[in-house]
C-alpha cells in the first residue's frame, strides 16, 4: 500500500489551483489577519476532505493524468470498491478540488484547474509563521 510519503507532492503542487472553489472562495491564508468563524469552518472542510489517504491518492492519480479519469479506472489502483471510490470522489468534488463530467453512465474526474495554487496560498505562513 502506498503511503503519504510515497506521493509526489510537487506534482500536486504544479497541477492544482483553487480560485474556482466555491466552498473556500472566502478563505484567507492561515497567517493572514484573523480568520472569521466562517472562514475557519470552510478551511477546515477543505482539509477534512484531504484528511483521508485514499482521497490524497485520488488527487495524486488525477494530477498525474493528462485526461479526465473514469471512476472505473480508479477502483483497481485504490484497491477499493466502486461505491467507496465514488464516495471519496464526491467529497473531493464538493469542496471544489475536482471537476466532474458525465459521459453516458460513467463519470469522469479531473483536477480543478485552479485548485492547488489556492491550496498553497491558504497554507502559506510566510514570515509571520512561527517555526
Amino acid at each position: 500500500m502506498e503511503t503519504l510519503t510515497d506521493i509526489d507532492v510537487s506534482v500536486i503542487d504544479r497541477r492544482l489551483s483553487m480560485s474556482a472553489l466555491p466552498v473556500i472562495s472566502c478563505c484567507r491564508p492561515l497567517a493572514g489577519p484573523s480568520l472569521s468563524t466562517e472562514e475557519a469552518e470552510t478551511t477546515a472542510l477543505l482539509f477534512r476532505a484531504l484528511g483521508d489517504p485514499a482521497r490524497v491518492k485520488i488527487v495524486n492519480l488525477l494530477a498525474t493524468s493528462d485526461e479526465p479519469v473514469c471512476v472505473c479506472e480508479l477502483i483497481e489502483p485504490l484497491g477499493l470498491s466502486q461505491p467507496t471510490v465514488s464516495h471519496h470522489l464526491k467529497k473531493l468534488t464538493e469542496v471544489g478540488l475536482l471537476a466532474r463530467e458525465q459521459r453516458g453512465v460513467w463519470a469522469y474526474y479531473s483536477i480543478n484547474s485552479e485548485a492547488i495554487t489556492r491550496l498553497g496560498a491558504l497554507a502559506e505562513l510566510g514570515e509571520g509563521g512561527r517555526r
